[in-house]
């Protein structure tokens, strides 16, 4: 049987594998949609050993969220961005998060050994190897966080289509529209601010030494501190420090939503008033896809080559 481009096209919109898979599934079924489907997911165990040892570092971040108690953001990689974007993955990705939302595992390692929250009958590896043969690229379940609010709530976020997926954690007696929408502008500001802390309280002894050292090395490297006293070197010193941290900080970041210059803490001390209650940010939790991972240098046409020849 001959097999046109629009049944490639309908394979590949069904199961989100590679066109050549596809191509190559409904020749040797002959053109039978469904037993297509069935041969590119038995042939998902070879298919992920092989592909296991490419680099995914593309991908997406999806949040879920349980009663605004209990939120939960997983990364979930791919080698290209086309997959990233692929209704298919994306959809796959919205369950591992509502996995690990339900999950009571501790690390990566324990989620894959549960039951798949859309098929109780295999493991989330397992879920995940059939994934692997249908979309035909390596996948990588990376990582997930899960943050649980008792005395107050928590909201998320997705910036970007998915490139940056965000939970914030407020303690507050009222939990109201106005309370949720000032979390979500907060959960926007760790999104593109890249706090590495809630407030100066949260910042190690070890980590200002550190940072107080390399200020030092570089005033003293200036030609221009050359004949400074070191008491001035040092009061510049704690001054940059101080600079460093407020940027480091999301309280005492400058809240990039404001006309009048307030921080992030002065905004959310103005709402809770409002709202009589005492506002107050204890946790946040931002991924960004891919970030410490190494990419391939791709040569996208030679890839394509590759897969015409195969």
């Amino acid at each position: 049987m001959a097999i046109s481009a629009s049944m490639v096209k309908e394979l590949r919109e069904m199961t989100g594998a590679g066109m050549m898979d596809c191509k190559k599934a409904l020749t040797e079924t002959d053109g039978n949609m469904e037993e297509a489907v069935e041969l590119l997911r038995k042939s998902g165990a070879a298919k992920a050993e092989k592909k296991a040892g490419r680099i995914a570092a593309e991908g997406i971040c999806r949040v879920a969220v349980d009663a605004d108690k209990v939120a939960a953001v997983v990364e979930v990689n791919s080698e290209t961005d086309f997959v990233a974007k692929n209704e298919v993955f994306q959809t796959y990705v919205e369950a591992v998060a509502k996995q690990a939302l339900a999950s009571g595992a501790a690390d990566v390692e324990g989620l894959m050994e549960e039951a798949w929250i859309e098929d109780n009958s295999k493991t989330v590896k397992e879920a995940l190897v059939e994934k692997v043969a249908t979309i035909g690229e390596n996948l990588n379940i990376r990582r997930f966080a899960k943050v649980t609010a008792d005395n107050g709530c928590v909201v998320t976020y997705l910036h970007g289509g998915g490139r940056i997926g965000v939970i914030v954690k407020a303690e507050t007696a009222v939990v109201n529209d106005e309370i949720k929408e000032a979390l979500s502008n907060v959960a926007m500001q760790v999104a593109a601010m890249n706090p590495k802390y809630v407030s100066q309280d949260d910042v190690s002894e070890e980590y200002k030494a550190h940072e107080k050292e390399i200020l030092m090395a570089q005033a003293q490297a200036d030609p221009k501190n050359e004949n400074k006293p070191e008491a001035i070197i040092e009061k510049m010193i704690i001054g940059r420090l101080n600079k460093e941290l407020k940027e480091v900080c999301l309280l005492e970041q400058e809240y990039v939503k404001a006309e009048n210059k307030e921080n992030v803490a002065k905004y959310l001390e103005a709402v809770g008033k409002a709202n009589g209650t005492d506002l107050k940010v204890t946790e946040f939790v931002r991924f960004e896809t891919g970030e410490g991972l190494e990419k391939k240098n791709e040569d996208f046409a030679a890839e394509v080559a590759a897969q015409m020849n195969a």
